[in-house]
């Protein structure tokens, strides 16, 4: 779309915008709430459901805590009525007892979430109304049950089937760059001479996945450095005055960063299509790439080894990339899975893990930390689907012979 068509559709939204809501409507949410789910025509229930999203948007913090408190406890599910489904469906599996069971097992306030995305730009509402439940919430569980509700309506919603994946670059619209700067969460991005660093050379990528309903809103991005070699230091990537890399010439994507955008939206996985998409797309791109790794942070390494009382030098460069392969192979959390989140993101996707690097990040952040330590983890895209499924069946860890002897110095240097 033309920048003056976009400009039209936009004025012709706001004047003749047939979903606005009714202003002069003074009832209070809940009341609002349960008319919109007796609503009949669509108008009147289009005219219910942006007074509701707009009014929500306009309460505080404990308005919207009274609502969702609404929501959990006065438009839940109906233990009689489930029972009562539940048995008559058991005497007899027919379609109307299964039918009976199904609208019994959904709580009213799924419908209403339905009924409130019939209007333009309700989606981003109801993900920004997640996050406030999110934010507001976390100490009641009925509210977490509300979540639930969410969590399932949003999976099928932002389903992959449905999502965009768009490059941006410096010729994106200032809007989108905007907010990879606003959302870049692993390496800040200091200005935006910095994000041009990032997304203009020819060895440099970045790519985002969208949602057709929430056009101009980055779910998800990776940056990509292409380089000779797999890099073991993220400053090199970064660094200022560099000589760009002709993208002919490079052998591995690097994928450095990867950033969630939207809080309304966690716990619904993106990434692990979002990596595979961008290395299949890229390895039909650019032939000459034979190497997808990413250079990851170790973010609970420090906390870990403080927790423990093991001793440590960040100067001592062996012991430390024992420690951390260590970290990485043997310690474990909630359900026998790795204990460092980014590590199960990344061999729940299929990844290994490839080699450790000390003194790989300067910064701040990335000395609190691991002590500068860095990993790459290996996207064999020939071994993906095989690792993915052993990690999901016996959550093995699948690692380079390196990083296996790593860890196995470590052990007996700990024993």
């Amino acid at each position: 779309m033309s920048p003056l068509a976009d400009l039209l559709s936009t004025v012709f939204e706001r004047r003749f915008n047939p979903f606005g809501g009714n202003r002069s409507d003074t009832r209070a949410l809940p009341e609002l709430a349960a008319d919109l789910i007796g609503a009949r025509g669509e108008r009147s229930g289009q005219v219910l459901a942006r007074t509701i999203l707009d009014r929500y948007a306009a309460s505080d913090d404990a308005g919207r805590l009274d609502f969702f408190r609404h929501l959990a406890h006065e438009m839940t599910l109906d233990p009689a009525e489930v029972r009562a489904a539940l048995d008559a469906y058991e005497a007899g599996q027919t379609k109307a007892s299964y039918r009976r069971v199904m609208a019994a097992a959904e709580p009213p306030r799924q419908e209403l979430i339905r009924r409130l995305n019939q209007v333009p730009g309700a989606t981003g509402a109801l993900v920004q109304m997640r996050a406030d439940l999110l934010r507001l919430g976390l100490d009641e569980d009925a509210l977490m049950a509300l979540d639930v509700d969410f969590r399932h309506l949003f999976a099928s919603w932002f389903n992959r089937g449905f999502l965009v994946l768009r490059p941006v670059n410096w010729e994106s619209p200032a809007r989108i760059l905007e907010k990879i700067i606003a959302y870049e969460a692993v390496h800040e991005i200091h200005s935006w001479e910095d994000l041009r660093r990032r997304v203009e050379p020819p060895d440099r990528r970045c790519f985002a996945f969208f949602h057709p309903a929430m056009p101009d809103e980055p779910l998800i991005f990776v940056e990509v450095a292409l380089t000779r070699g797999i890099p073991g230091s993220v400053q090199d990537l970064l660094v200022e005055g560099r000589d760009a890399l002709a993208e002919d010439r490079a052998d591995t994507a690097v994928f450095y960063s990867i950033s969630n955008c939207q809080s309304g939206l966690a716990s619904i996985s993106f990434g692990n299509s979002l990596i595979k998409q961008v290395a299949a797309d890229l390895a039909l791109e650019l032939p000459g790439l034979k190497t997808f790794v990413t250079l990851s942070p170790i973010p609970g390494l420090m906390a870990w080894l403080t927790e423990e009382g093991i001793p440590h030098d960040p100067q001592d460069d062996a012991r430390m990339r024992g420690l951390a392969a260590r970290y990485l192979v043997r310690i474990k959390g909630k359900g026998n899975l790795p204990r460092d989140p980014v590590a199960r993101f990344h061999l729940g996707n299929g990844a290994s893990v490839h080699a450790i690097h000390a003194r790989a990040d300067t910064s701040a952040k990335g000395q609190a930390q691991s002590a500068g330590l860095m990993v790459n983890y290996l996207y064999d895209l020939g071994r993906v689907s095989q690792n993915h499924e052993r990690f999901a069946a016996t959550q093995e860890v699948a690692t380079s012979a390196e990083v296996r002897s790593l860890a196995a110095a470590a052990d007996k240097a700990l024993a």
